[in-house]
């Protein structure tokens, strides 16, 4: 029965991700997914699942519910003015329920809606994870670990040789002595682990429809690149005509008035970069989300600091955003950059890349854009 009710339950889980992968765009293009978000689940709405199942058919005898009457007569009718509402309707509602998935289901449909392919980390990995193997047996532990085969063999030993054993009534019951259990010993695990510096232009120009588009962006970037490394860690970056780190709340509600100078976001991602995060320990992204708006001093400067960023990095996202200020700062990009080494990989893989982000709407499609390659 318990493994009748593991298939069943584990058959609907296919069906209700079947329904999400087949509306995942419908739930990447709207933030409410966002406020649903727990530390490692996510309750997603959902139209109601009708699973198929049998029904009891009386075979004309009467039961629960038979009687007098026809098919069709109204049962149950209520006293007028009871109930509120400006009248009765004839549509069938809408029936919602809330089904939960957690991060790694929804970064394995997003891979599977995207056929992204998945990430190759660059770079040595020197640091390490403390992982149990269960290479031992000992004679103490808890009834959780006990090695039943050795716990039934040693019980059936002593059982013969006391001559305690029935041929024709086999009943091993082992004793305290009988009992084994496996044990375990720590080894250390290499393990990728990966750093994403988020960078976002807090000018006036950028309005809070941006960014929560930036918001939903990220969050699906992080979930993906979060599933696989097993360690992630992430840092915040908001720039006007000054660049400074921030908390990740700050980071999505801040908002100044001033100019922008991007090149002061690169070049103190940068500065994080050296201090924190050595090369050879760390597989690195940054991501920067603007509306293309930069002063027009700035734009040779910002070119060259993401220049001197960019061998450092794994990839390296542009995405600009539309806005009713929105500039053009991924054209100068483009043509500073377009026969640079700097930009790309020796096998010709693009290290910068950029994405235009009209709406929300246009997220998957960049999402699409920077994970891609597979860098």
């Amino acid at each position: 029965m318990a493994r009748r009710i593991e298939r069943d339950n584990t058959r609907y889980r296919e069906i209700i991700k079947g329904r999400v992968r087949k509306e995942l765009k419908k739930y990447i293009s709207h933030s409410e997914l966002l406020g649903r978000k727990g530390k490692n689940l996510v309750s997603i709405p959902i139209p109601r699942v009708d699973i198929p199942h049998f029904r009891f058919d009386p075979g004309g005898q009467e039961g629960v519910g038979q009687g007098e009457g026809d098919v069709g007569d109204v049962i149950g009718r209520g006293q007028p003015g009871e109930g509120s509402g400006a009248g009765a309707g004839n549509q069938p509602g809408t029936h919602i329920m809330e089904v939960e998935l957690t991060l790694e289901e929804l970064a394995q449909l997003l891979g599977e809606v995207l056929e992204l392919p998945h990430v190759e980390p660059r770079g040595k990995d020197h640091l390490f994870s403390r992982k149990d193997r269960y290479t031992s047996i000992r004679r103490t532990g808890p009834e959780t670990l006990r090695h039943f085969k050795r716990t039934y063999k040693h019980a059936l030993k002593r059982q013969i040789a006391s001559g305690s054993y029935d041929p024709k009534k086999p009943h091993i019951i082992p004793i305290r002595e009988d009992k084994f259990y496996r044990s375990w010993k720590e080894y250390p695990e290499p393990q990728a682990n990966a750093v994403i510096i988020y960078m976002m232009d807090v000018s006036g120009s950028m309005g809070r429809e941006q960014k929560d588009i930036v918001r939903t962006e990220i969050f699906w970037i992080e979930t993906w690149l979060r599933s696989q490394y097993h360690n992630t860690v992430t840092r915040y970056i908001v720039h006007d005509v000054r660049a400074q780190e921030v908390d990740q709340h700050t980071f999505y509600h801040l908002r100044e008035s001033g100019g922008t100078a991007i090149s002061s976001a690169y070049l103190l991602a940068d500065q994080v970069i050296d201090q924190d995060y050595p090369l050879e320990n760390w597989n690195i992204y940054a991501f920067h989300f603007s509306d293309g708006d930069n002063w027009n001093d700035d734009v040779e400067r910002a070119c060259h600091a993401l220049r001197q960023m960019l061998p450092k990095v794994n990839l390296f996202g542009y995405g600009q955003v539309r806005s009713y200020g929105s500039g053009q700062f991924i054209n100068p990009l483009h043509a500073y950059f377009e026969d640079v080494p700097e930009a790309t990989y020796p096998d010709g893989t693009p290290r910068l890349i950029t994405s235009l982000i009209a709406d929300r709407d246009a997220i998957l499609d960049s999402i699409k854009d920077f994970l891609g390659k597979g860098n």
